[in-house]
């Protein structure tokens, strides 16, 4: 990956307001190859941390972009480890954090937790000011179909790592559950989920439905009515919910080159067409720029939702079948 696809945004962010996000792995390293992935499929599925970037090297591109969106008057509120993968994979993560600390800016974690049972991680995690933990299931055979996890990972491992760090953390911690039509939208799988989360005492649980194209063409988001009794459920048994259905806004900052920041984006973060329509004006850019990615095969433009999205078509195969990790394979259903 080039060093300036590394820091990308500041991005709107429905949790953490404008975020500028961190894009620290290759593509796409994961431990999981979720159904629902905004990135789509993984390409290399790891279930081992690993160096990639020097930690130096991704402290000063991050610090770059913040003093560019500065110099731009663009407010930053967090930054953000958000990777088109798994960031507890990288062994400098803690590094990095440490290394972040002198900009002033409060820093988060967005994780699927599928190494938290692992106190190097939980070492790591905890130098964060704010953590979310995916729990999308308790059901460890809904975990494999929705999450699809490397095979040397353990579910009831991963349950246990997400209830200790959550004693342990002095940071903000919030879950995050993703709601498929059908899948783990039920009630008693509800209920189950809402008490493991309740258990970790998150501030707050979210709720939340794919709101961009996913990686397998049949997942469907969970409907209203699933929503309304999955907020019923939750508020139960899981303290304060707040629900991630909207969509988060078209306010994407340019901080330099508009090709190069728009590719740094979609490395992890699909973008509406009037989204990046409004990107371009506000840069002073024409639509030329995204056409000639367009037709270099950078980007793709995709349907989804009764919306057009632009996309990074390299981690994104299509259609449904199978995917491939390596010399692996698995169905996609």
């Amino acid at each position: 990956m080039n060093r300036a696809l590394i820091a990308f945004g500041p991005v709107p962010s429905r949790r953490l307001g404008r975020s500028l996000g961190i894009n620290h792995l290759p593509s796409k390293v994961c431990t999981y190859s979720c159904v629902y992935c905004q990135v789509g499929r993984t390409l290399r599925l790891a279930a081992e941390r690993a160096r990639f970037f020097h930690p130096d090297t991704v402290v000063r591109a991050v610090t770059e972009k913040v003093e560019s969106a500065r110099a731009a008057g663009e407010e930053v509120d967090f930054l953000t480890f958000v990777p088109d993968g798994e960031p507890t994979l990288d062994l400098g993560l803690g590094a990095m954090i440490r290394g972040l600390r002198p900009l002033g800016i409060p820093i988060a974690v967005v994780t699927n937790a599928s190494l938290v049972d692992r106190q190097e991680v939980r070492d790591d995690l905890g130098e964060a000011d704010w953590v979310s933990l995916k729990v999308d299931t308790v059901d460890e055979e809904l975990w494999h179909r929705v999450n699809r996890p490397h095979g040397r990972l353990a579910f009831p491992a991963v349950l246990e790592g997400m209830r200790t760090f959550a004693g342990d953390f002095r940071g903000r911690l919030v879950t995050e559950t993703m709601l498929l039509e059908g899948i783990n939208d039920g009630e008693p799988g509800l209920r189950t989920t809402a008490e493991f989360v309740g258990g970790l005492n998150p501030d707050p649980a979210y709720l939340a439905v794919p709101t961009r194209p996913p990686a397998e063409p049949w997942v469907t988001a969970a409907g209203a009515a699933s929503l309304a009794r999955a907020y019923e459920v939750f508020r139960a048994f899981a303290g304060p919910v707040e629900l991630l259905v909207g969509y988060e806004g078209d306010a994407f900052a340019s901080t330099g080159d508009p090709a190069q920041d728009l590719l740094s984006i979609m490395a992890v973060h699909p973008m509406r067409e009037a989204a990046v329509n409004g990107f371009l004006q506000r840069a002073g850019a024409s639509r030329a720029v995204v056409d000639g990615l367009v037709r270099r095969g950078e980007l793709a433009r995709v349907p989804y939702g009764g919306q057009w999205y632009f996309v990074r078509p390299g981690e994104r195969p299509p259609g449904p079948g199978t995917f491939r990790t390596g010399a692996n394979a698995r169905s996609s259903a």
